[in-house]
């Protein structure tokens, strides 16, 4: 990864994971994932969106394209890999830390993630309006991740939800303060417990999922939807304003239950380590096999 210092040349950093685009006539930037290996949120992943959020939140939202500055009025995350926008935590580093009972790596893990989903929840303290757009399925951390955003647009048949209570765990890194805040504290349990895979379709009718766009269709429904806003952009960060006032999502609460799910991680036996194995060796199978590193990716 190749940083530049001045945040407001953002877009001439390059990283190894993701890259970055910005639409200077909308004001969007797309923020794009790429990886080659198991799709999924690896620390070096962590470390490279970490560092590029850091970097939106102190461009104080303008970006040098050319020699001018534009405003930044949405930031939106995706992904490239066929079919997934992400699996979740990295399930291979999780069995690693649990069977040799290493909890400080396993919180240092667990913080790290908390350390990219909460400015997002924020939208980095700036005026501008956060979306993620899934492509493809989103499991786990996958989902958590995209959750973060003010706004969740996914393509039909998409597969979301939260897997982690079949090997007796659950998703601990932002899931039930988010769900239960868009939807309410009913369906995060419903969703965390049950480890059932929704479709976008059945996750837009709950709530969760904000526009429903048709399978390939992605990238225009998040370009209509911003000419949309574009309108009524003083009003929607007015609401947006009245919305973390009215029921604000604090760091401290995201630390203390990513730290509940570090213990409950430790605790988990040989049969729930097994369950996971599955998990690891199945995405594997379909990632790391020469044949699966041909597809064409869908570009935003």
């Amino acid at each position: 990864m190749k940083l530049v210092q001045n945040p407001h040349d953002l877009l001439k950093t390059e990283y190894s994971l993701f890259r970055n685009r910005f639409d200077t006539d909308h004001g969007v930037l797309w923020t794009i994932a790429k990886q080659d290996a198991v799709p999924c949120v690896t620390p070096e992943f962590l470390h490279e969106l970490c560092a590029n959020q850091r970097a939106i939140a102190n461009s104080q939202g303008r970006l040098l394209v050319g020699e001018e500055y534009h405003d930044i009025r949405f930031s939106v995350l995706t992904s490239i890999t066929p079919g997934v926008f992400s699996l979740g935590g990295q399930l291979s580093l999780f069995r690693e830390l649990i069977r040799s009972q290493d909890r400080e790596a396993l919180l240092k893990y667990a913080v790290a993630c908390i350390d990219v989903i909460y400015p997002r929840t924020r939208h980095y303290d700036l005026p501008l309006v956060t979306i993620s757009l899934l492509q493809g399925d989103a499991l786990g951390g996958g989902l958590e991740g995209a959750l973060a955003s003010d706004i969740i647009i996914a393509e039909r048949n998409c597969q979301l939800g939260f897997p982690e209570i079949l090997f007796n765990l659950f998703p601990g890194m932002g899931a039930y303060s988010l769900v239960a805040r868009k939807v309410s504290p009913k369906f995060a349990e419903k969703m965390i417990l049950g480890g059932k895979m929704y479709t976008a379709e059945e996750l837009h009718e709950a709530g969760l999922v904000d526009v429903l766009a048709e399978d390939g269709k992605g990238v225009e429904a998040v370009n209509e939807y911003i000419k949309k806003q574009e309108r009524r952009s003083n009003g929607y960060l007015a609401v947006q304003k009245a919305r973390h006032r009215f029921n604000p999502l604090n760091y401290q609460e995201l630390i203390d239950i990513t730290t509940v799910w570090v213990d409950a991680a430790l605790k988990l036996n040989e049969k729930d380590l097994k369950v996971m194995d599955r998990f690891v060796r199945s995405q594997e199978k379909l990632f790391l096999q020469p044949q699966t590193q041909t597809h064409t990716a869908k570009t935003a």
